[in-house]
């Protein structure tokens, strides 16, 4: 239980398993859920099971889980006191932060100052090299409007180099460079791509790693600056930046540079004054670390980390917002045995293409060490409005290999009639034979399927 007094009722502003889950820890601890949901999702089970529910709009994402005078409304007319915004839609808004904490309610996450600073990839570039983290050879600040200043920087990083945005996300607005006579046109092309996709055209360079794994650190910090680390994930295995299977922890991470690269991140998040649960993204190569950005929010793929340490990062975030005292020390995070996740899509496996639909029959698989994260049932239909994941399998064990045979065989179990899933293409992965390796980096999959 948290204190009692303060954090009473929680609106959860999202929708699908993200939602379910943020339900049942509110559950767990005493508090009181009201469920905002489309016209599209009134049949959606934390919908059904939250103590009250509030219809924000109809089906488009615009219109409702990303409206915000609507999510705010349905808090004061119901009476919650915070609002969890899970991940995606409005949970790395810092105006959507602002506005929620003006209107006199808690946000569930850091503040909005700090979602703003690491937002923009060269803020928080800066904020980690201070912190002493090494960073990508980049720019080191904005291209600005000269060209020829632009490859000049490209000279000195060297070839191949990668235009990002500044405030990108999810693969998007990043172009890779591979000789100077493509970089001017790259430079214009991804700053129109970024205006016209984020509202803002800064962009800087950083040189293009060709074989980096790509790892994660999870932070949880509370308002009296006790901050901790929960070990690190591998999300290598990725798609067109998206990514499809992560294992916790990463194989083959040296322990003193996992313990070192974790000490660096939390005084990074002292320096900025963190608060709530959020992950340092690297690429990582040839040994070495380089911090490439930082999310300020629940991951996906958070699960696999609750598994090797047994803490419930939801239920931290929540009493974190309450005002209370993480319930762990450095000294009390245990790593236990290996965890695989496997994103379950509503997806055609060889097209990737969206495959919205009813669910004619479901069965989950069991047995020890497997989880099983969804709001999908049977008879739901799969609506073609919103991100096609459905749910998250994940397998847990004393060591890797085993946490793979529990994968496979939970992938052998499971049943998803009525549409077609990407779970075909998970059961190649969990039998491919670089995978069980360990060690693959981010182009493995796209080289693996064809798509580069």
């Amino acid at each position: 239980m948290i204190r009692a007094g303060m954090l009473e009722k929680v609106l959860i502003a999202n929708r699908g398993e993200i939602a379910l889950r943020i339900l049942r820890a509110c559950r767990e601890l005493g508090i009181k859920t009201v469920a905002v949901f489309s016209e599209q999702d009134r049949e959606q089970k934390h919908v059904l099971l939250a103590d009250e529910s509030v219809c924000i709009g109809p089906a488009l994402s615009a219109d409702s889980y990303l409206n915000i005078p609507s999510v705010i409304s349905a808090a004061e007319v119901t009476d919650a006191v915070a609002i969890h915004p899970g991940y995606g839609f409005l949970a790395e808004n810092a105006d959507f932060a602002e506005r929620v904490e003006k209107s006199g309610f808690t946000f569930i996450g850091p503040r909005a100052e700090t979602i703003r600073l690491m937002g923009s990839k060269i803020s928080a570039r800066n904020v980690m090299r201070k912190a002493g983290v090494q960073c990508v050879p980049g720019s080191d600040g904005p291209l600005g409007g000269d060209l020829d200043e632009s490859v000049r920087v490209a000279r000195r990083i060297g070839y191949p180099v990668i235009i990002k945005a500044a405030a990108g996300g999810g693969g998007r607005g990043m172009r890779v460079v591979n000789s100077e006579a493509a970089l001017r046109n790259a430079v214009a092309v991804t700053r129109a791509e970024s205006s016209a996709a984020f509202g803002d055209d800064t962009i800087y360079m950083e040189k293009f790693l060709e074989r980096p794994r790509h790892i994660e650190l999870q932070i949880l910090a509370d308002e009296r600056e006790n901050i901790i680390h929960l070990g690190e994930r591998d999300c290598s295995m990725q798609r067109r930046h998206q990514k499809v299977l992560e294992e916790a922890p990463a194989p083959g991470i040296d322990p003193k540079m996992r313990r070192r690269i974790g000490e660096r991140c939390v005084d990074a998040c002292k320096d900025i004054g963190y608060r709530g649960a959020g992950t340092m993204e690297f690429l990582y190569q040839d040994g070495q670390f380089y911090f490439i950005e930082m999310n300020t929010r629940i991951q996906v793929e958070h699960p696999i980390t609750e598994m090797i340490t047994g803490v419930d990062i939801v239920k931290e975030q929540l009493r974190i917002a309450n005002g209370d005292p993480l319930s762990y020390r450095q000294d009390d995070i245990q790593f236990r045995g290996h965890a695989i996740e496997c994103r379950i899509n509503a997806e055609d496996p060889d097209t990737f293409m969206p495959c919205p639909g009813v669910v004619e029959h479901l069965h989950q698989p069991g047995g020890p060490g497997i989880r099983v994260d969804t709001h999908v049932y049977d008879g739901y239909r799969v609506p073609p409005h919103y991100d096609s994941l459905i749910g998250k399998l994940i397998a847990h064990a004393e060591n890797r290999e085993l946490a793979i045979a529990r994968m496979a065989t939970a992938l052998s179990e499971i049943v998803i009639d009525g549409i077609k899933t990407n779970i075909p293409l998970h059961q190649r992965l969990i039998h491919d034979a670089a995978f069980a390796a360990g060690g693959t980096d981010i182009h493995y999959l796209e080289n693996k399927l064809g798509l580069r």
